[in-house]
């Protein structure tokens, strides 16, 4: 809880005049952020499943050697939808939807700097939504290009047609840019505006900070590749000749435009989700963070680094080699602040007194998850090394660990933990724990095997695959099968808990930071009256150590007359 001076006057729960009441509101187009962050948060949940029944079909077809589930066609379009969908339709809008409920909460804000752009920004996200999947249905579509579509396998067009598959996926794709560019205009602006009065920079939560540079990779990182989809659908369109390599146009060229903001699109997700993890850890572990300022600072550093690493991913594209050294050089070294934040982890772990509730239970699962895609992306960023495995499972397995290893998990813990400030409800820690339990089992068995197949030489996006393959392969399908069942206890504890879980406290886990002074769910507003901040939030930047029995301070009951 925050050593903050609050006019305490318990905030009223009536919803704002006019405004839509109970479950209508999440259909209606509102402007209150929590609202918008709720709508994120479902939507994005709903193409989770979809894009994980396409990874569901695509393990079945490769639990056998043979392609004889689905045609090898529509085997190379579920590979390219389930990516995109995964990346731009589950990810983003999740991350997006945390960041919308929390950050206002956080520092101490009413709302979003710019409301109005905040709604017009998830609105976007169903429409680009809908284009993308008809995209796939129609003659011409994605299913040769990959989810990255490089040219010049993307520019053919065999339909002739102005519109076809591929074209609405580029424009799904830059409308997607769009969205998240407003988005990221709109929380960065919050953080840096609309903090509460004494909320200095290293009085913020780690959350924030996260967040915040996350949100600035957007905006120097993502009109690139809106761009670089701009210019190609412009391409495969109305004939200009950017990348046409039979029309003077340079392929590689689009590479750049979209492994710019890509590679750094990895900490643009992951960072949020670190973020969570220093919320999680210190109150379930009941201490405070350790090194919260080195913390907050090694979150900027990262965003510097992320800018100058996207060649790392074009090693095999006739890189020159003092490129590839300069590149390996700057992929290790964003290691190093990574690193920094694990260690602060550990600590503050260490020797704490630890409940294991089921948020804490993801968020430990989380990080070993990224433990281990922290020393295959060491092994990655050396340039023999990266490409020797290039194309193969290894990169996937290493991908699918941060993914849907450390971000998945973290989003879980996420919203466990958070759960009870949302709904005002409690969830049911047994079915939590069968999720945790699953999801881990599920998820190892899933893609730790992608990497002795990778080692191996087995090839990615293939639909058959030689024999010696097939022990791993039905591994990690069975892997597959049991990560998507495990969504089902999720599913059940989070519709049941909503609907009659049992009422929850306004602060039922003891925590710190200002979400947790008002009450379960918030009112419309939040604070009925702004708060001020005296000192840095007990648990971050404050030296004092956090006990077991009295994890709060007491509120001051008169603000300080500076």
């Amino acid at each position: 809880m925050s050593d903050a001076s609050l006019p305490l006057t318990p905030p009223s729960r009536q919803p704002q005049p006019g405004a839509p009441d109970n479950w209508r509101r999440f259909f209606s187009f509102s402007t209150d952020h929590k609202v918008i962050g709720i709508q994120y948060i479902v939507l994005a949940f709903f193409f989770f499943l979809f894009g994980g029944l396409l990874a569901m079909v695509m393990r079945g077809e490769l639990i056998t050697p043979d392609s004889d589930l689905v045609d090898r066609t529509v085997y190379n379009g579920l590979f390219t939808m389930h990516g995109t969908i995964m990346l731009f339709m589950w990810t983003f809008p999740m991350l997006n939807g945390l960041a919308n409920y929390l950050v206002p909460l956080m520092i101490g804000a009413r709302d979003m700097a710019f409301p109005r752009l905040n709604a017009v920004a998830f609105w976007l996200v169903p429409i680009f939504g809908v284009i993308l999947i008809i995209s796939f249905f129609v003659p011409g579509g994605p299913s040769q290009s990959g989810w990255w579509a490089y040219p010049p396998v993307s520019l053919q067009n065999p339909t002739g047609n102005l519109i076809n598959g591929q074209s609405l996926w580029l424009l799904a794709v830059a409308l997607s840019g769009v969205s998240s560019i407003m988005g990221a205009v709109n929380i960065v602006t919050t953080i840096v505006r609309m903090r509460a009065p004494g909320m200095g920079w290293f009085k913020m939560p780690a959350f924030c900070w996260t967040v915040l540079s996350a949100q600035i990779i957007q905006l120097f990182g993502l009109p690139a590749l809106t761009a670089g989809a701009v210019m190609l659908l412009l391409d495969l369109t109305v004939g200009t000749s950017f990348f046409e390599p039979s029309r003077g146009g340079d392929p590689v060229l689009y590479q750049h435009f979209f492994w710019f903001y890509s590679h750094p699109a990895v900490y643009v997700i992951i960072l949020p989700i670190f973020g969570v993890f220093s919320e999680v850890f210190p109150v379930y572990a009941r201490k405070p963070l350790f090194g919260y300022k080195v913390v907050a600072v090694s979150s900027l550093i990262i965003t510097g680094l992320s800018g100058i690493v996207w060649v790392h991913h074009m090693f095999a594209s006739g890189t020159p080699g003092w490129m590839r050294m300069l590149f390996m050089f700057t992929t290790m070294a964003i290691s190093v602040p990574t690193g920094i934040k694990v260690f602060a982890w550990v600590a503050t772990i260490w020797g704490g007194k630890l409940r294991l509730t089921t948020s804490m239970l993801f968020g430990l699962g989380g990080l070993t998850m990224f433990l281990f895609a922290g020393i295959t992306g060491i092994m990655l960023a050396s340039a023999p090394f990266d490409i020797h495995v290039n194309n193969t499972y290894f990169v996937v397995g290493h991908f699918h660990y941060v993914i849907n290893g450390a971000v998945v998990m973290g989003f879980y813990a996420a919203i466990y933990h958070w759960f009870p400030k949302m709904t005002g409800r409690m969830y049911y820690e047994g079915l939590g724990k069968l999720h945790f339990a699953l999801t881990f089992i599920g998820l190892n068995l899933n893609f730790l095997p992608m990497h002795p197949l990778g080692l191996q030489g087995m090839p990615r996006r293939v639909a058959s695959y030689d024999p010696e393959f097939a022990f791993w392969n039905v591994l990690a399908s069975l892997g597959a099968f049991l990560l998507g069942v495990s969504t089902l206890p999720f599913i059940l504890n989070m519709l049941s808990s909503w609907v009659r879980g049992e009422t929850a406290k306004d602060n039922p886990w003891r925590a710190i930071g200002l979400e947790w002074l008002i009450a379960s769910p918030p009112p419309h507003e939040n604070f009925e009256q702004i708060p001020i901040i005296l000192s840095a939030p007990y648990g971050y930047g404050s030296d004092e150590p956090l006990t077991a029995n009295d994890p709060t301070k007491e509120l001051a009951s008169e603000p300080s007359e500076s």
